[in-house]
């Protein structure tokens, strides 16, 4: 959805203070932040002209003025504030006769459904509007410059159209014997080509002009004097003066030219799969990009990863892995034709780009090479492997021209497709996409109005001591509530949280309520602490823990009572800040976890900075002990933890026969379903363990 972050800036005319007020409240729960302001005459709107703003509500006609006044006003002024008139009853006269009078739109002013939807592409509209005017300001700067390089660049340059020179630089007059490039105005590019080379320059600058690729070209050319030399042409499709043409820069050919050559080879290869880079794959996007928005002619990327690389690169090696990979590299370069452009584009992935095609004509290749990659047996160093790929397709088309745009979409597809099992491929499709936006706006509002009802429920889940410690521990889950009375994922609604600035918000609430629901606990006599789980955001606030001292005061609860967890992952994101943030908690006696430990290459590594307490096992390694070496590895975890003073929990623990095997790993705390499920009340009895 749009501006879920950025403040909308809007103006509404309206007589009634109560319909400017539901109309504010309308936005707010479609997630949208407002700033807004109701006119209250001519000159008010004048004056409030003077600055920029987003959007307009307004009434047909109110006290002062009318909804054509104020859009002829805003017309005159040179504003762009796209003006949406509400009224009780509209038909298709009238709303012709809005837009007629520049109003962006009209419609019932009751229907409330249709109207955010309105906001919502009016303002993606404006920020288009706004992007293009900045992109046109900087286009007109960088071609000035670009005018000015080119007028001085010491190599040889010229812009061609029809094969006609329409301008040629100073280095390309010098270097065939011209004074003036005047001169050359009129002079067509294949004269100065020598006759011997003529044929071929003809058929080749025919065949890349319907390519629309940038290509180079060895032949002889010709000076003034009849002086033939060897040259290097390399052509590009460019514009000069809002004309098409051809861009031909012209280097002439040295002793060295060969070895430049090869460098330039070496530069755009990977070492371990021959195959290109990811620069230069990323350079060559420029060719589709120009097929796509002159041409029209789509094409189709697609980011392939290996599903489980990691774990496969520690279980055989590095040097293992490289084979594998540049098996995989031959195998691609085996199943696709040679003219496709493929890249190793990461440690796990590559990148294919099928130019000339739509993704749904590559749909059947594709599939062949999940198939033909499933059954492969790999050989490396004396083992046979197995994989599997997730694919990621893009279109680039005229309609979606980005090429970076197309590789976050594959790229974003692949890792979801890999984390949901893997072994599959998916086409970004853009209605999905809307309808994500689109339900995550609703996620935003529905997040927005539980903070502001205080609807956010809390459910504790025991954390009993292996270890003989008596002391009453839960872990605290926050949990949203659709309006349906449905709970909402945490892995859904806290990333929306986070996106939308509001994660800052949730978290001061859980501790708020934590604090308050815990003091009146221990009011009852109870030694209860609580573990909460705060997010990134509150490593990154650098008040966060003087207000958490403030409220902890105002309790009169003992700061040692709250344990505050945060996920290794954010700890490693933000290393600086989390030692800043763990220290200061410290010093006011709050104690300190790490929640989903021994997921990183170097787990360890955060703890050289970051003072924890407890350490939370990830669930992975809990869940899973089947085997011995699962077992072993737990216990080599737990025994490295303890050496540096770490008490340790294991989540998830949901059967009676994991107990003795987390005991004998040395295991200090446990938690899980076997225990007890996560509870509205703090009612565990932890007499009876």
């Amino acid at each position: 959805m749009a501006n879920d972050k950025k403040a909308i800036r809007l103006l509404i005319l309206d007589d009634s203070q109560n319909n400017a007020e539901r109309l504010v409240s309308l936005l707010r729960n479609a997630g949208h932040a407002t700033r807004a302001h109701r006119i209250t005459s001519a000159e008010d709107l004048q004056e409030c002209l003077q600055q920029n703003w987003d959007l307009c509500l307004a009434q047909p006609e109110t006290s002062f003025m009318t909804a054509e006044d104020a859009a002829a006003l805003i017309k005159r002024q040179s504003r762009d504030v796209p003006l949406i008139l509400l009224k009780p009853g509209i038909d298709i006269d009238m709303r012709t006769s809005a837009l007629r009078c520049g109003m962006a739109d009209a419609l019932p002013q009751d229907a409330e459904a249709l109207l955010t939807l309105i906001v919502d592409r009016e303002l993606v509209n404006l920020e288009a509007r706004r992007q293009r005017r900045i992109a046109e300001q900087n286009l007109r700067e960088a071609e000035k410059r670009c005018q000015l390089l080119l007028d001085s660049s010491v190599d040889a340059i010229a812009y061609v159209h029809d094969g006609m020179h329409i301008y040629a630089n100073r280095a390309y007059s010098e270097l065939f014997g011209y004074e003036d490039a005047d001169d050359l105005a009129a002079e067509p590019m294949v004269g100065l080509i020598d006759a011997d080379d003529q044929t071929a320059f003809k058929d080749f600058l025919r065949h890349h002009n319907d390519q629309g690729g940038q290509n180079d070209l060895r032949c002889k050319a010709v000076d003034s004097s009849g002086k033939r030399f060897p040259v290097r042409l390399s052509f590009s499709p460019a514009s000069y003066d809002g004309e098409p043409c051809t861009q031909v820069v012209i280097r002439a050919e040295t002793a060295s030219a060969e070895f430049e050559e090869k460098l330039k080879v070496m530069a755009s290869r990977d070492l371990v799969t021959g195959m290109f880079n990811r620069a230069y794959f990323q350079e060559q996007l420029d060719t589709v990009l120009d097929q796509a928005v002159r041409q029209g002619v789509a094409s189709t990327l697609v980011y392939l990863s290996i599903d489980g690389f990691s774990s496969l690169q520690a279980d055989i090696g590095i040097g293992a892995s490289d084979l594998l990979l540049t098996d995989l590299a031959q195998l691609l370069r085996n199943h696709f034709s040679e003219e496709t452009l493929m890249a190793r584009f990461a440690d796990d992935a590559c990148s294919i780009l099928l130019e000339g095609q739509e993704p749904a004509a590559a749909m059947a290749q594709l599939e062949a090479l999940r198939s033909k990659l499933e059954g492969y047996l790999f050989e490396s160093n004396g083992r046979t492997v197995r994989i599997t790929v997730s694919m990621g397709v893009a279109a680039i088309s005229e309609t979606s021209a980005n090429p970076t745009e197309a590789i976050d979409r594959a790229h974003r597809i692949a890792d979801q497709l890999s984390t949901d099992g893997g072994n599959a491929i998916k086409v970004f499709d853009p209605l999905e996409e809307l309808a994500m936006q689109a339900n995550r706006g609703d996620l935003i509002a529905l997040i927005r109005h539980t903070l502001e009802t205080n609807g956010f429920r809390l459910l504790f889940q025991p954390i009993i001591s292996l270890r003989g410690d008596e002391a009453e521990n839960y872990e605290t889950f926050l949990r949203l509530l659709n309006s349906k009375g449905e709970e909402v994922p945490a892995s859904e609604f806290l990333p929306a949280a986070m996106e939308a600035g509001l994660a800052l918000e949730i978290d001061r609430w859980l501790i708020s309520r934590a604090v308050k629901l815990l003091s009146n606990h221990r009011s009852k006599g109870a030694e209860t602490h609580l573990l909460l789980n705060l997010s990134a955001a509150s490593l990154q606030s650098p008040d966060m823990v003087q207000w958490i001292a403030a409220i902890l005061k105002e309790a009169r609860l003992p700061a040692d009572a709250i344990i505050f967890q945060f996920n290794d992952a954010d700890i490693n994101t933000y290393l600086k800040q989390a030692k800043v943030h763990t220290d200061a908690l410290r010093q006011i006696h709050c104690r300190v976890s790490i929640s989903h430990f021994g997921g990183a290459l170097n787990p360890y590594a955060s703890l050289k900075h970051v003072q924890a307490d407890y350490i939370q096992i990830d669930g992975s390694f809990t869940r899973d002990l089947s085997t011995a070496a699962a077992v072993d590895t737990l216990k080599e975890m737990i025994s490295a933890l303890h050496n540096q003073g770490k008490l340790t929990i294991a989540p998830y623990v949901d059967s009676a026969t994991m107990m003795p095997t987390l005991w004998q790993a040395g295991v200090n705390y446990i938690q899980g379903s076997y225990l007890q499920a996560p509870s509205d009340a703090m009612n565990y009895d932890f007499s009876a363990e």
